[in-house]
């Protein structure tokens, strides 16, 4: 065991037992209201397996990914922090007809699900600063996207984890082209990207990948103890002067549904350096991966186009010491736009 804090592995096996006996319920649940509904936040400490297949149900409703699951049900709850293990699962349910909560899958609307790891695997659980949390699952119903419910959800999962368990330090991984993800990550709660992962979920399929777009991902880290602060940029000087590393422009194509006007990538400059740079994204990578689903290989490549692209773009900023620095939304001339901010 490592000398410091005085904090060993059996220190942390007494704390994670102790948790379901000593923790105040108030702790575990919060009432939340925004746009005139309510949503009741709540930490699962069912025993029951059956009161773990709602979070089931509703992963699948979200992701539509047939080769994804959760363990069995007997599994989930064994892995609870409140029972045998070490995860934590977060749900979120909407106000019922009469202005109160009923616990059930009928009203629950997304939800939270993940682990304990370690950061350093040499030092494993003998330091508790060595802990890290991995956030797998964070969704929402897509009827109730426009709630800001995933912000809610996340900073919920932040205050439980600070409060209730002493954790600090949480990481996650996102799709770099998908702009809600990366405002809620990078502009909202000021999360760092510490790697950059290429195809790491190469056989994921459902409603928001396609087996012909590599499943890239950013590897995030998050500093629960980081006070964020809004950063300083100019996102409209920045394009007037010419600081965007990828050149686009507007088409419209016979999408899947119909004509649909996409952003395409016309060119890229990796010979900028400026102290601060611009990376464009699509501003709807989910809708344009749906859209684009068609027989005709032109339109298809698309959202292909993109991913390798904007990988190696990330990939080469990165090398040359360059950080994300913000994520924002800019609308110009009607056109709806999404722009990493990248530091070097």
């Amino acid at each position: 065991m490592q000398k410091g804090d005085g904090f060993g592995y059996n220190h942390l096996v007494i704390g994670f037992s102790a948790i379901r006996s000593v923790t105040p319920m108030r702790e575990l649940q919060a009432i939340r209201k925004i746009k005139g509904k309510k949503f009741f936040l709540q930490v699962e400490t069912s025993h029951e397996a059956a009161d773990y297949m709602k979070y089931e149900e509703l992963r699948n409703e979200i992701w539509k990914d047939p080769l994804d699951s959760f363990a069995c049900t007997r599994n989930m709850a064994a892995e609870n922090f409140f029972n045998e293990g070490s995860s934590l699962f977060i749900a979120a349910y909407v106000e019922d007809e009469s202005g109160g909560f009923t616990k059930g899958k009928e009203h629950l609307v997304g939800f939270s699900y993940g682990f304990v790891g370690v950061k350093n695997k040499k030092i494993g659980f003998m330091d508790l600063r060595n802990i890290e949390f991995y956030s797998q699952y964070t969704g929402v119903k897509d009827e109730y996207q426009s709630f800001g419910l995933g912000v809610l959800i996340k900073e919920y999962q932040k205050k439980v984890l600070v409060e209730v368990f002493g954790v600090f330090s949480v990481t996650c991984t996102y799709d770099p082209l998908t702009g809600i993800n990366a405002y809620r990550n990078i502009h909202h709660f000021r999360m760092d990207v510490v790697d950059y992962l290429e195809d790491c979920y190469a056989d994921f399929t459902g409603k928001l990948n396609r087996l012909d777009v590599p499943v890239d991902r950013f590897f995030v880290s998050w500093d629960l103890k980081k006070q964020p602060q809004e950063p300083q940029c100019d996102i409209d000087e920045l394009l007037d002067s010419g600081k965007c590393v990828i050149q686009t422009e507007v088409r419209e194509v016979a999408g899947k549904n119909g004509p649909i006007q996409l952003d395409v990538i016309i060119g890229i400059d990796l010979s900028l350096d400026n102290k601060l740079l611009l990376v464009e994204i699509p501003f709807d990578f989910y809708s344009m991966l749906q859209e684009t689903d068609v027989p005709d290989s032109r339109i298809r490549e698309i959202p292909v186009v993109w991913r390798f692209k904007t990988r190696e773009v990330f990939q080469d900023l990165f090398r040359r010491g360059y950080s994300i620095f913000d994520f924002r939304y800019f609308r110009k001339e009607g056109r709806k736009r999404d722009f990493y901010v990248l530091s070097a």
